[in-house]
């Protein structure tokens, strides 16, 4: 289903993969390469029993709404995946993936309703 398909109340997110792909020797944040968290829609997901760094997690979090939608070929958001951890001494390194495409309805997403024209 494309853009063009869509019902008036649906809207097209990414459900993304944030993947820890380097760690520097001095972190002490005890993650490792390949924990990751999900974006979800509008919810996070960690893997049972995974612990995920808090400011790293920070440091992912104000970039998320904006990957997750659909974006124009030359935006640098399309290119730009990688995020570094706030701390100079852990030199953690995250990568947002794209993982799937997801339909979701305004009304299931927002109390606001649409204006109606």
């Amino acid at each position: 289903m494309d853009e063009t398909t869509l019902q008036p109340d649906e809207f097209v997110l990414y459900d993304l993969r944030v993947v820890v792909e380097s760690v520097g020797e001095n972190c002490t944040c005890d993650v490792r390469v390949g924990d990751y968290f999900e974006a979800r829609g509008g919810k996070l997901a960690l893997p049972d029993g995974q612990p995920f760094c808090l400011y790293a997690l920070q440091s992912a979090l104000p970039l998320l709404p904006a990957k997750q939608r659909p974006l124009q070929p030359a935006d640098w958001m399309t290119t730009d995946t990688r995020i570094t951890c706030p701390d100079p001494a852990c030199r953690l390194i995250l990568r947002i993936d794209r993982v799937a495409r997801r339909v979701l309805r305004h009304d299931d997403t927002s109390a606001v309703p649409i204006p109606q024209s």
